[in-house]
């Protein structure tokens, strides 16, 4: 059964394999152009070439499976968001719209991990296919149409430690980079910047939920002001050269401390500032520490949406009923719906409800003649056999009716029939013959004769004893 498709133009195409009767899907080949989000961090325009595939005839009760195979089209590609140590996520989100046999949507979804760290900017691996699927309740046609896709990128849950040499911190004038420090100073990369006058400032803007300022504590640093996004930070000044308590330290050049944290910020990009306050004190900075706690869901500006680049492009899958495909119960190969042969290829005229069965034995019954409602007979093959049997000797005769049963069960209830005279017949009943005369005659004529003979003995019997009595 071939697949209909509609709205073919532009860059999209179709190819069909084979719609002999073996075949069952339509592949289509549909390109997109992707902007925002990752797309931005990345060329810019991102060109995707995919292919859809879809069943063109399911059945009820089938799954309806629609797969999506995606690919870059030329060099353009997906670009991280931002710093990462290792990775992160691409998860792709297609719109197919389905019409006709009913109205609804599938979202074929799909996921693959970045395997490595990468900085903003660096290329996206796409996965290599998304999928779903719709239950099939109803026979029909129903139009699929792919639609728009959705690429988003979901960070990882991370801590990335930002250098002071990093070229996204931006310092003021004023500040000195340190180098080659000593190892047991536990400075990060054994290098920070410094500055002894008040007011000089170091900004990182950053991707996240949360910043550490990580620095040296020393009995030579004076107090620094910190703000977050522009606002002062809780708190908004510390001082290095102090113990928690207030008291002074006796530590110097103890890098490699956490000097202020700030956690809980909506993913996103922020920006961190430290501020020097007196002259003469030492403002250091070593490192910062960027986090990043794990998403619920993907941040919504790093999605790319990819719209068709052409007309959309759709299939029509036909949706068949096995149930209503099957042969009905009882058939036969003759076409008979009752099931019953006829040999001779005579309309059977049988009385509404007699079996046709052969007799105890196997033997094939012999057609005999029955009587239509009619009054004619007419051989049927196809009729039960009747036997009827009269028994004489009692005033009103008895009528029996035996039915043959058949070597299989029928497939309507059996019905005794009376073969003459009766409801079904439609002839009135014959006046039966009533020996009751010729009876009560005989009867009679015995009884008469019983009589006579009886005189006659006994006339005989007084004239042998009157010749007796002459005798003597």
């Amino acid at each position: 059964m071939a697949a209909s498709v509609l709205g073919l133009a532009g860059a999209a195409a179709i190819v069909v394999p084979s719609l002999s009767a073996g075949a069952s899907t339509a592949e289509l080949v549909v390109d997109y152009a992707c902007t925002g989000g990752i797309a931005q961090s990345g060329s810019g325009t991102v060109r995707l070439r995919t292919k859809v595939t879809v069943p063109t005839v399911v059945n009820v009760g089938e799954p309806l499976n629609v797969g999506w195979k995606l690919n870059y089209r030329d060099v353009t590609r997906f670009g991280a968001p931002a710093r990462l140590p290792q990775g992160g996520k691409i998860e792709v989100t297609g719109n197919i719209q389905l019409a006709g046999a009913w109205e609804g949507v599938l979202r074929p979804m799909g996921s693959v991990d970045q395997p490595d760290a990468m900085v903003k900017g660096s290329p996206l691996d796409l996965p290599e296919g998304i999928s779903d699927f719709a239950h099939i309740d109803r026979a029909g046609t129903l139009k699929v149409t792919p639609r728009k896709l959705f690429v988003d990128f979901r960070p990882p849950a991370s801590e990335v430690m930002v250098n002071d040499d990093d070229p996204e911190i931006l310092y003021s004038d004023g500040w000195q980079d340190l180098n080659d420090q000593d190892s047991q100073n536990n400075d990060h990369h054994l290098d920070l910047h410094r500055t002894t006058s008040a007011g000089k400032w170091a900004q990182f803007t950053f991707t996240g939920t949360g910043v550490e300022y990580v620095a040296q504590k020393d009995q030579r640093a004076g107090p620094v002001d910190i703000l977050i996004d522009g606002q002062p930070g809780s708190p908004p000044r510390i001082d290095p050269s102090k113990n928690d308590d207030g008291s002074t330290v006796n530590d110097a050049n103890k890098g490699g401390q956490t000097l202020w944290r700030f956690r809980g910020l909506p993913y996103g990009e922020h920006k961190v500032e430290i501020r020097s306050v007196d002259d003469g004190k030492w403002t250091q900075l070593d490192a910062f520490r960027v986090i990043t706690r794990e998403l619920v869901s993907p941040p919504k500006d790093y999605r790319a949406e990819c719209n068709l680049v052409s007309a959309p492009v759709s299939v029509n899958v036909t949706i068949g009923d096995p149930a209503t495909e099957q042969p009905s119960p009882g058939g036969s190969n003759s076409g008979d719906p009752s099931g019953t042969s006829n040999p001779s290829g005579e309309p059977s005229s049988s009385p509404s409800g007699s079996v046709v069965s052969p007799p105890p034995g196997g033997s094939t019954p012999t057609p005999t003649p029955s009587k239509s409602p009619g009054g004619s007979p007419s051989p049927t093959p196809s009729q039960s056999k009747l036997t009827s049997v009269v028994v004489i000797g009692s005033p009103t005769p008895t009528i029996t009716t035996t039915i043959t049963l058949p070597a299989s069960t029928p497939t309507s209830p059996q019905v005794k029939v009376t073969p003459k005279g009766g409801a079904q017949t439609g002839e009135a009943p014959e006046t039966p013959r009533s020996p009751a005369a010729l009876l009560i005659g005989s009867g009679g004529a015995m009884v008469f004769g019983g009589v006579f003979s009886g005189v006659v003995l006994l006339r005989r019997r007084a004239a042998h004893a009157n010749d007796r009595s002459r005798t003597v």
